[in-house]
């Protein structure tokens, strides 16, 4: 059975990595928050208006 392989997998994840995964979800979450709060489209921005309203998010 390969359990101590399997386990260090996860281990083997560099700081540099897991910094660069957080950096690169940030950037996609800000992208998204922008995209979506400052479209013009009415459908996107009504969800995304009423999404920020049900999480306590003050937009105006």
């Amino acid at each position: 059975m390969n359990t101590v392989a399997s386990s260090s997998i996860g281990a083997s994840v560099g700081s540099a990595s897991r910094v660069t995964q957080l950096a690169l979800s940030a950037l996609l979450g800000l992208f998204v928050v922008g995209f979506v709060g400052f479209a013009q489209m009415d459908a996107v921005h009504n969800a995304a208006h009423d999404y920020r309203h049900s999480l306590s998010f003050p937009c105006h």
